[in-house]
């Protein structure tokens, strides 16, 4: 990826990518294969207490990623992992031995000021859950997925992939972005009893602008270049662009009014109707269930810019990763609340997002304030 005024998708990633794509049955055995071709090297790693940042997108939960990734007992998914995350040793063995130049930083594709490399942690997790769960971005279908879920198949892969990435990575504790990852919390914690979640929130009214602006960013890119509407799709990222899906919390009523309100133009309303979705299952999830609701932290935009320290301090202890003082300053002062867009939303727009969303914003915050259980 070069520095560029556009969007730019590498002519070899697309073409790799358009080859994992097709054959995802036959990724998943050449998975399988390596598993078992590093047999004990892996089986013996524990899985302890992975952490798993979910949520809506443009939240602050890629912050929240680097921040939590940069401690030396991290392992994470990396933007080199892309396209073959079904075999990562394998994949990142090649890459070690291949001619590549080393790259400086540069703005991600998202253009909101964070910088990163091919050796970034970014969200690849969910090329695995889709080549096992093959609806799951269909809106039509439910993507809740409980405590009752089960499938063998992807768990046996996906325990060896998280111990894999430890092992790659040289960490004791997995760390994944993924923000459907919301509506799958309850099946986690079956999976993993000692996981630990993080859901970022925002006050609406910001959080519907920056959606909506990554939205026109990505719709004119991935006009500009189809590589780019590939590459999403192929990632995992529905979140906004020309694929955008709203995520189904269960309530396929309220799927159907959102992607109407899209269709005639309505976007502040729709977004806000999706913001309202999204964080009400999670306000419902986490009121009906004390042990989910000790193991997942909230963490509010507003708070984590306003008061850095004391918003870091509270997600490793959540987080149960030991941290010293003089990192939680360093990255408390990389904190600030964005400069780069503002909001210029209608009267009628502010109070049609602030009708959709005010109930759930305040059970929201309210939640924020209950201080997680620290076992």
């Amino acid at each position: 990826m070069k520095e560029h005024d556009n969007i730019a998708v590498a002519g070899l990633t697309d073409r790799l990518g358009r080859f994992a794509e097709n054959h995802p049955r036959l990724l998943i055995k050449l998975g399988n294969l390596e598993s078992a071709a590093y047999g004990d090297k892996i089986r013996r790693i524990p899985i302890d207490r992975p952490i798993y940042v979910c949520g809506l997108a443009r939240a602050g939960s890629t912050i929240l990623l680097e921040m939590l990734a940069s401690h030396p007992d991290a392992a994470t998914h990396r933007y080199k992992d892309f396209p073959f995350v079904h075999i990562p040793v394998w994949w990142n063995w090649f890459l070690a031995r291949a001619s590549r130049e080393s790259a400086d930083p540069v703005e991600r594709f998202h253009k909101d000021r964070i910088l990163v490399t091919q050796e970034s942690p970014e969200a690849m997790e969910e090329i695995v859950w889709m080549a096992f769960f093959r609806d799951c971005h269909d809106p039509g279908i439910s993507d809740v997925l409980g405590a009752e879920t089960g499938n063998g198949r992807f768990e046996d892969f996906y325990r060896d992939h998280i111990r894999k990435v430890l092992y790659l990575r040289n960490g004791t504790r997995y760390i994944a972005k993924g923000n459907y990852n919301v509506t799958r919390i309850p099946y986690l914690r079956k999976l993993f009893s000692q996981a630990r979640f993080v859901i970022p929130v925002r006050d609406p009214v910001h959080h519907v602008a920056s959606l909506m602006k990554q939205h026109r960013l990505f719709c004119d890119e991935e006009r500009r270049d189809p590589r780019i509407l590939d590459y999403m799709r192929r990632v995992g990222h529905f979140e906004f662009g020309l694929n955008r899906t709203p995520i189904n919390t269960g309530d396929r009523a309220r799927v159907e009014r959102i992607e109407e309100l899209w269709r005639r133009g309505d976007e502040a309303r729709g977004w806000a109707c999706l913001w309202a979705s999204v964080y009400a299952f999670a306000a419902d999830m986490l009121e009906g269930n004390r042990e989910l609701a000790d193991s997942t932290l909230l963490v509010c935009y507003e708070d984590l810019c306003g008061s850095p320290q004391e918003m870091l301090e509270a997600l490793y202890s959540h987080c149960a990763l030991s941290v010293d003082r003089e990192t939680l300053i360093r990255q408390a002062g990389q904190l600030s609340a964005p400069s780069y867009y503002s909001v210029s939303f209608s009267r009628e727009e502010t109070e049609a997002i602030r009708e959709e969303t005010q109930a759930v914003h305040e059970r929201i915050l309210r939640l924020s304030q209950v201080p997680p259980s620290q076992s």
